[in-house]
């Protein structure tokens, strides 16, 4: 399995809010399949993750969304929480980012 991704690139995209094991698990299984990743928030920085209602671990963000194009990725993964999806359709630019993969 360590090369089955390898040449994809995979947009993970979430705010601050989203739970950190549905972030943490997915991006470094992902990884290990060989796929190049980028983290991709609302604005470019630290974001940090939740575990349940309390705060988890922070992760740099490579982009900030409205600077994202879809077009430079194979796949956009949306990690789980209740707060995240919440704000991400709250957003013109994630909005905009997600809908650019289905057009």
């Amino acid at each position: 399995m360590a090369d089955e991704l390898k040449g994809k690139r995979l947009a993970f995209l979430f705010t601050e809010g989203a739970e950190q094991v549905e972030v943490s698990e997915p991006l470094e299984a992902v990884r290990k399949a060989g796929a190049h990743t980028e983290i991709i928030w609302l604005e470019k920085g630290e974001v940090e993750m939740w575990n349940h209602s309390d705060k988890g671990d922070k992760v740099k963000a490579d982009k900030a969304v409205a600077d994202a194009d879809a077009s430079d990725y194979d796949a956009l993964v949306l990690p789980g929480g209740v707060a995240n999806p919440d704000q991400l359709r709250g957003d013109q630019d994630a909005v905009r980012f997600v809908r650019a993969f289905f057009e």
